[in-house]
């Protein structure tokens, strides 16, 4: 069970699947700053939208079907209860820190990488600081839900996630098609 074989199986917009590798990739690399298991988070980020296409955003089945289909896929509960329970609009009150990170991930993810896109694709030239003020211009990327990545701080402090953030996404530019 390839994470990466299982989103491409479901998912077929290559905006959606990229936003899956974006916030894997700042999965990935909050679970190596703070010592969780790299794999583990990785395959989270992967598959949490794994059902978006499926439930044509419907948000009341949104993460339901991803939990039937990870583990008809033979995926272990844990993973499947994650996905899960990532939809805020039916979940929520997120304490575990795969879960808190999941949430500020998942919206992080479309507001760095629209830094980048801004610097001409060039995530590297995205600093923390360039993500802490457009995160304060409410009309930039506008659907990243800004409450969702503040809940980073049960975690770490948000400018050290804008880094981490940033270095995941620097690790996995070419599969993103940034530079």
């Amino acid at each position: 069970m390839d994470p990466l074989s299982i989103l491409h199986k479901y998912i077929k917009d290559d905006r959606l699947r990229k936003h899956c590798i974006a916030t894997a990739a700042i999965m990935k690399s909050m679970a190596k700053e703070i010592g969780e298991d790299e794999d583990f988070w990785w395959k989270v980020g992967i598959l949490h939208d794994i059902d978006y296409e499926l439930v044509n955003g419907d948000m009341q089945r949104h993460g339901l079907l991803g939990y039937e289909i990870l583990i008809r896929e033979g995926f272990d509960e844990k993973t499947a209860e994650i996905v899960k329970r990532h939809n805020h609009h039916i979940f929520g009150n997120y304490e575990d820190r795969i879960e808190v990170a999941l949430q500020a991930a998942d919206s992080a993810s479309g507001l760095i990488i629209a830094c980048a896109l801004v610097k001409g694709g060039r995530i590297s030239e995205v600093t923390p600081r360039t993500v802490k003020k457009k995160f304060k211009e409410k009309s930039f990327a506008a659907g990243c839900d800004r409450e969702r990545i503040v809940l980073v701080e049960k975690i770490m402090p948000i400018e050290k996630f804008y880094e981490v953030a940033i270095r995941g996404l620097q690790e996995f530019k070419k599969e993103l098609d940034l530079s």
